[in-house]
């Protein structure tokens, strides 16, 4: 490959692993200066030599921008991959200025998270996005992961391409593994809480419906048994399922604006005592009738759907 460093490993200069890349030194200086992604080796002349793990970080920037990420998307990716073992951490912060910070963890959390998670997708590496999204959920919970990093870095590929057809592929890839981890977060049980379930739909044409998996999953890691219907059902089906169900409780999830409050009318029919609750920004607080409760964003309904249902949480 090259001349050795002082460990053995072979490395390479600069105008070879520009040939190697097919691209120009400048280029590779660029990468180097802007976003640390240069030569780590080091011999006994004045130049450094970039060794097997910096061209590997390269080769994975590369495949980052062949998918359309920019740049500075690119190079995070690879670091992020691959980080670099001469890092050096920044000097121990003053214990006044960890106090500070140790204030702010709720959100420097959920945002490094979310920055990973989107240089994956925009890399079209679905390994690392389902790994970042397990990590998410693993160290936030399945709620703050999904307030603090998916949705906004969901929101923020949708804005990105709206309209637009390439590059929706990336916001598909990342529906697709958000689904398969709130799946995977929701578990099986054996014993929940509560007797009857609570009905956790969306309304019918809804076309928003990954939240409703998200408090699935919620209500689930507090043992509150749920019956889920991701896809959006027609009006009759949907009153069929409830009456079938007999749920203690029925959550209908909206995010479009014209969600019909009559549908309420519809599921409630039956002898079975059913509490019935609005969520999602689509409906009209004005327009709901007296016996639905409107509940807040999704942690607030998974609080206050286990106190009606068992009473203080556990």
């Amino acid at each position: 490959m090259g001349s050795g460093s002082g460990d053995g490993e072979p490395t390479l200069p600069v105008a070879s692993v520009a040939r190697r890349l097919g691209v120009a030194p400048s280029t590779l200086r660029t990468w180097d200066r802007r976003y640390g992604l240069g030569p780590s080796r080091h011999t006994d002349g004045r130049h450094r030599r970039y060794g097997s793990s910096d061209i590997g970080r390269l080769e994975l920037m590369q495949r980052a921008l062949l998918r359309g990420a920019s740049t500075a998307e690119a190079a995070q990716y690879a670091l992020e991959q691959m980080p670099r073992a001469d890092f050096v951490p920044a000097p121990a912060e003053p214990a006044e200025a960890t106090k500070t910070k140790a204030t702010v963890d709720d959100v420097e959390v959920p945002s490094r998270l979310a920055r990973r998670l989107s240089t994956a997708a925009l890399a079209m590496d679905v390994g690392a996005v389902q790994r970042m999204l397990v990590d998410a959920i693993r160290e936030l919970g399945v709620l703050q992961a999904w307030s603090g990093v998916i949705d906004p870095v969901l929101t923020a590929l949708g804005a990105r391409w709206r309209g637009v057809h390439a590059g929706a592929e990336v916001e598909y890839l990342l529906a697709e593994c958000v689904y398969a981890a709130l799946i995977r977060a929701t578990p099986v049980l054996d014993e929940p809480r509560n007797q009857r379930p609570v009905l956790l739909a969306c309304v019918p044409d809804e076309r928003d419906n990954m939240p409703v998996y998200a408090l699935a999953a919620a209500l689930a890691g507090r043992r509150i048994g749920a019956q889920l219907f991701g896809i959006a059902l027609p009006q009759e089906v949907l009153a069929v399922a409830v009456r079938r169900s007999a749920p203690a409780a029925v959550v209908l999830w909206a995010n479009r604006a014209d969600a019909d409050p009559r549908l309420f009318a519809r599921v409630s029919r039956g002898r079975q005592r059913t509490r019935l609750f609005a969520c999602g920004p689509g409906w009209d607080p004005a327009l709901l009738p007296p016996k639905v409760e409107l509940l807040g964003d999704l942690s607030a309904a998974a609080d206050r759907v286990e106190h009606v249902l068992v009473g203080a949480p556990r």
